[in-house]
């Protein structure tokens, strides 16, 4: 297709790949003993692995998915904020600026980079989940789906939060303030039908929640809340976002300053 930079879109997005690939011990192994400690730690508070039923699903079977899930998302999110961040903290943001790529290659080939270790990220914890609470995938095209589109949406958001933050102090108050809030309100340890009515109404407002609960449904046939319209939530939100991002990439705001 003519008036794509193949070349550069390959060649920035194998330097995101890159670039958490050099660093795997702390990129994809330590999510793996974060999830795992938090799986015992749930585990062992409710009483040991059958003394407790969420919606008929035993605890550490339901809260698994989820904990795979917040692995996904935190990475593919800290990939992208923190490669523009870098960028602009070490004044080689030029570097991303000069080459010949279109905001829209720019997007994607950073936004595929979130996207890649956040696969990565949900198959190494997948797996080290499995050893201790094996379990069994329902439906492969709807974990599939939200495994990618839930890794886009966190990629571009943390692409939105790099080109906002002039600090590591801003991005972080983005993570602590806003990303760690809705990723642990989401349903991750529980089911949200044990809320009252006005926290349950408002999860639905919570885009978190459309990606746990999907998740957690293909992999328990149990969902909180409705499949088809947590899809069309996730589908709509990386339209609007990836827009976003392409759009003030294209403009350099807060990249050319």
């Amino acid at each position: 297709m003519e008036g794509i930079n193949w070349l550069g879109l390959k060649t920035l997005y194998k330097r995101e790949v890159w670039r958490f690939l050099k660093v795997i011990n702390q990129t994809l192994l330590a999510p793996v003993i974060t999830t795992l400690l938090f799986l015992a730690i749930l585990t062992l508070s409710m009483g040991g692995h059958s003394a407790r039923l969420v919606e008929g699903i035993p605890y550490p079977q339901f809260i698994a998915p989820g904990l795979i899930m917040m692995a996904v998302v935190q990475n593919a999110f800290a990939n992208t904020s923190s490669s523009l961040m870098l960028s602009k903290i070490q004044g080689v943001i030029i570097d991303l600026l000069m080459p010949p790529l279109t905001g829209s290659e720019i997007t994607f080939s950073l936004t595929m980079g979130g996207v890649t270790r956040g696969v990565l990220v949900g198959m190494v914890v997948a797996t080290a989940v499995y050893i201790f609470v094996p379990y069994t995938i329902h439906h492969w095209g709807l974990a599939l789906f939200y495994l990618l589109a839930s890794s886009l949406m966190l990629a571009i958001i943390g692409l939105l939060t790099g080109i906002r933050s002039q600090s590591f102090d801003q991005l972080s108050s983005i993570t602590n303030y806003i990303i760690t809030p809705l990723s642990f309100l989401s349903g991750t340890f529980y089911s949200i039908r044990q809320l009252p009515q006005f926290w349950y109404d408002l999860c639905h407002f919570n885009p978190f929640f459309y990606m746990i609960d999907g998740f957690r449904y293909a992999f328990t046939d149990y969902a909180d809340g409705s499949i088809p319209t947590g899809i069309a939530v996730i589908c709509i939100t990386n339209i609007v976002l990836w827009t976003l991002a392409q759009h003030l990439i294209s403009r350099g705001y807060r990249l050319k300053t």
